[in-house]
């Protein structure tokens, strides 16, 4: 996955992006693939609701780096 731009409008962590998505700011929504499905699950439903793209990622590890954190992260998303 390539690196998210620190330019780009983005958010990393399931309640902010959960939070983007019920508030119509989210435009793709990323969930790692080893991401714990208690987390992921919430996302994915609302995510369907509103049309929203998901993009899957490899590992928790692999969308942290992307996102330019040093830790795991579950969901991340970009900002319309």
């Amino acid at each position: 996955m390539r690196r998210l731009s620190k330019t780009c409008g983005k958010t990393v962590g399931a309640k902010q992006t959960h939070k983007l998505i019920e508030n119509g700011q989210a435009q793709v929504v990323y969930i790692a693939k080893d991401a714990e499905e208690r987390v992921t699950s919430p996302l994915l439903r609302i995510c369907e609701e509103k049309g929203l793209e998901v993009v899957y990622v490899d590992s928790m590890k692999e969308l942290g780096k992307a996102c330019g954190i040093k830790v795991g992260a579950a969901t991340a998303a970009i900002l319309k």
